[in-house]
């Protein structure tokens, strides 16, 4: 059975490209035009074991809000998709990931039920010139476009490049756990019969 899946986005203000191979080894080719964004990425391809492609651009000249939020929707529809009818899969997910001064907890339910939850404190110190309140936005549009119920918990943390690696450490390892294939489970995890 192959979970992979393409899904592109244009719109007036961004263009988005994605591919993922949610049984890969953590392969990327990654340019979304913010290059903390493009490291991220590759952290999460890499912690998750997923084959990855993004290509994006947008109107970052304004800010890097739209494309943030678009590379978030796109994620979260392409996993969906590459999940299908979710027959077999784990369903639930949970990494505890240390980044140095930092410890990030991450929870997934892949229940057909988005939900955020999303308590990181950062600071209003970019990293580079990125805005590390965008992420917010990011996991929330992934949420709502996976149909996944997310908490994602910094328990503690100074340094807010090293909270938003931890964050997405995390969500790879526990989003791999969650899309994991048990041989045990017949259809769906649920009582209800669909997910």
């Amino acid at each position: 059975m192959s979970r992979i899946s393409k899904i592109h986005r244009k719109t007036t203000e961004t263009e988005v490209s994605i591919e993922i191979n949610l049984d890969g080894s953590g392969k990327t080719d990654i340019k979304t035009s913010i290059p903390f964004l493009d490291h991220m990425f590759h952290l999460f391809a890499k912690h998750g074991f997923f084959d990855l492609y993004v290509q994006s651009q947008g109107d970052t000249s304004v800010d890097d809000h739209h494309l943030v939020e678009d590379l978030g929707i796109c994620l979260g529809a392409a996993v969906k998709q590459a999940l299908g009818g979710k027959e077999g899969i784990a369903r639930y997910g949970a990494a505890l990931v240390p980044m140095d001064e930092t410890l990030c907890g991450v929870a997934i339910d892949i229940s057909g039920r988005p939900y955020l939850i999303y308590h990181a404190a950062v600071g209003e110190a970019k990293i580079g010139a990125f805005d590390p309140a965008l992420m917010k936005e990011f996991f929330k549009s992934f949420s709502d476009h996976s149909a996944m119920t997310l908490h994602i918990n910094v328990h503690y943390g100074r340094n807010n490049h090293h909270i938003v690696e931890a964050i997405f450490k995390a969500f790879a390892r526990a989003l791999n756990k969650a899309v994991t294939l048990q041989g045990r489970i017949e259809g769906v995890l649920s009582t209800k019969g669909s997910l």
